[in-house]
């Protein structure tokens, strides 16, 4: 009876664990829903037809295929390589499937690596979200004039190096610091300025070395109640830094999901490993139903696309010589010419006394 009673007690206490474990659980699933920043309770589904990762069996020319290649790009077992560390290369890959979903969230996982040093690597890699597909173009791979949204890994200063040839300079408010990490809307009719690195355009950026990293890095994108977060994770830490947010941001249904990459004189390997779109859902009431409204074409909200920024001028030593040099020539001759007309007007007013 001692025995039965011991194990009558042994079973309540692992009823007892279990039940608190199971608490637990349901707590943490609680838990585990988040809050966007409005206060709207939010979840995530991860959408596999939308999703590229290993082994990458939906990649194919066939109709069945979700994801197609173009260009330079090659698949290998461990990732879709857009470019290869050689010049005048460009790859993308694009999903076949028009995403329809009014709220996502995309996280990408990428390589840039090469044999270049510092500044001598190029030119960067793009995610897509346009009307667009399959276009092959200047811009990091992908066609100018696109409509949707871009987002861009640029890693070579394009304007730096055209203002130290023109013997110009930064302010300290403009200077950018490379790699840099950049976001563009844009309507079919705006043009990538590819030798200002996108800046009339850009709806904002942080600079970002993810370049010959040993780690992981990925990109974040989120569009959620119209606003824009790009986020990156580059320093092997599992954390996500805030790179832009951006209120009032207008993107269509219906558009394609793309990466790109293109190398020209200076190149780099342009890997991407995985890229996976997650459908988020919130509760709207129904009057925030009735006045939502079809987006047809990209826009944001009170954005003036063609922002002026201004340099100043770096005047070399050179360039100070010959001003000081024409400045004394000037100088010079302006005495000169003052003491012949004041010798005319002296010999004038001489004569009128004789």
């Amino acid at each position: 009876m001692a025995a039965v009673g011991i194990q009558l007690t042994l079973l309540k206490h692992s009823a007892c664990k279990i039940m608190i474990f199971t608490s637990f659980l349901i707590l943490f699933s609680v838990l585990s829903v988040s809050f966007c920043d409005d206060g709207h309770e939010m979840e995530e589904f991860l959408k596999r037809e939308y999703s590229l990762s290993k082994p990458y069996q939906s990649i194919g020319v066939s109709g069945s295929s979700h994801w197609e290649l173009m260009g330079d790009a090659v698949v290998t077992t461990d990732h879709v390589r857009l470019t290869s560390d050689q010049q005048s290369k460009q790859g993308a890959i694009w999903s076949r499937m028009p995403c329809h979903l009014n709220d996502w969230e995309l996280q990408v996982h990428f390589k840039v690596h090469g044999q270049g040093k510092k500044n001598l690597n190029g030119d960067g890699l793009a995610v897509w979200y346009t009307k667009e597909r399959m276009q092959n173009g200047p811009v990091f791979g992908n066609k100018d004039f696109f409509t949707g949204l871009g987002v861009f890994v640029d890693t070579y200063p394009n304007e730096e190096k055209l203002l130290e040839a023109q013997k110009k300079r930064y302010t300290p408010r403009t200077e950018r610091i490379f790699p840099y990490v950049l976001a563009m809307v844009a309507n079919g009719t705006i043009s990538y300025d590819h030798d200002r690195d996108g800046r009339p355009t850009e709806l904002g950026g942080c600079n970002a070395m993810v370049r010959n990293r040993k780690h992981d890095t990925f990109i974040f994108i989120r569009y959620f109640r119209r606003r824009l977060t790009v986020m990156i994770d580059i320093d092997g830490q599992h954390e996500w830094r805030d790179c832009l947010d951006i209120p009032g941001v207008r993107l269509p249904q219906g558009f394609y999901f793309g990466a790109s990459a293109i190398t020209g004189d200076l190149s780099d390997n342009h890997d991407l490993i995985s890229m996976k779109l997650y459908q988020l859902t919130v509760l709207r009431s129904k009057q925030e139903e009735e006045q939502e409204e079809e987006i047809l074409i990209p826009s944001v909200d009170n954005m003036d696309f063609y922002k002026p920024y201004t340099y100043v001028e770096s005047v070399s030593s050179v360039g100070i010589f010959f001003t000081v040099l024409f400045s004394m020539l000037g100088l010079f001759l302006l005495v000169v010419v003052g003491l012949v007309l004041y010798g005319h007007w002296n010999e004038n007013r001489r004569k009128r006394f004789y």
